[in-house]
């Protein structure tokens, strides 16, 4: 997971794995078992998580939809987003192979947590970097034979405007809460004629929240601003940002779509009246 511009930088999953018969935290936890707050993916139970590469982990919404900055005082269980840990830390499973196999370099994983599709795509020769906020996603990455940076999508970054592909997974479409102005900043990012592999949502949503990362026991950190979109609406924001989609399928129950930045209109000339290109 990359960061955001408050340092905040999630992924999301649909479901999780290793925390059956564990019951989830309720929006009513008595304030004794309520933890002081850490900064977003680095002092926080995310940070805990990714240490001993388990869950259970989760996103608690704070606001209702498309309300971000609205404190919602009725959210309770059925608010809470699981994130996927154990896959994060494992081998890429078959959807991300399929992923990979659409990556030419050099890759750019934004958000890249642990490190799997970096490693996996250096074993393959591809060169790839992984950026996160998260040092213990940078320590991880690198303990996996792959190359990442402790850095935010929205600070400087090496290679701008050279990057063949640029990997947006699990859920990292909702960085910083606005998908237009994320999609935007990636355009930058990328060379012309590259590909952007984005994950949405296997649910039909679009929305915006402020979310906190929480486990089982109620220990959390600070409120960030996060968004969700499904494929449609990940469709709707790339053209605004300038890309154009070019392709989706699922696999293993997630949904992925490839998006494409143009090259530029080459340079012409302006005609003359009887058709003749004016020299410049």
């Amino acid at each position: 997971m990359s960061g955001v511009r408050d340092g905040a930088e999630p992924v999301l999953a649909r479901r999780t794995t290793g925390g059956a018969g564990r019951r989830p935290p309720t929006a009513g936890m008595a304030p004794g078992r309520d933890r002081p707050f850490g900064r977003p993916w680095i002092d926080d139970p995310y940070a805990r998580a990714l240490r001993t590469g388990r869950g259970p982990l989760y996103l608690r919404r704070l606001t209702s939809p498309n309300h971000p900055d609205d404190a919602d005082d009725t959210l309770g269980e059925g608010d809470l987003l699981p994130l996927d840990v154990e896959r994060w830390c494992a081998a890429p499973d078959a959807a991300d192979a399929r992923v990979l196999d659409r990556c030419t370099g050099p890759v750019l994983d934004v958000g890249c947590g642990p490190g799997r599709l970096v490693a996996a795509l250096a074993a393959r020769g591809v060169r790839t970097l992984g950026i996160d906020v998260s040092p213990d996603a940078v320590a991880r990455t690198r303990r996996g034979g792959g190359s990442a940076l402790r850095r935010s999508v929205f600070d400087r970054l090496p290679g701008e405007g050279r990057w063949g592909t640029v990997l947006l997974m699990d859920g990292n479409v909702g960085i910083g809460g606005d998908p237009v102005a994320l999609l935007a900043r990636l355009r930058a990012v990328a060379a012309p004629g590259s590909r952007l592999l984005a994950e949405a949502s296997p649910h039909d949503v679009d929305e915006r929240l402020t979310v906190r990362v929480e486990d089982a026991h109620g220990r959390h950190g600070r409120p960030f601003s996060w968004a969700r979109l499904g494929a449609t609406a990940l469709c709707r924001a790339a053209g605004p940002a300038g890309w154009t989609v070019t392709g989706r399928w699922t696999a293993e129950d997630r949904t992925f779509l490839e998006l494409r930045r143009p090259h530029p209109e080459p340079c012409t000339a302006p005609r003359t009246a009887d058709g003749r290109r004016e020299l410049l």
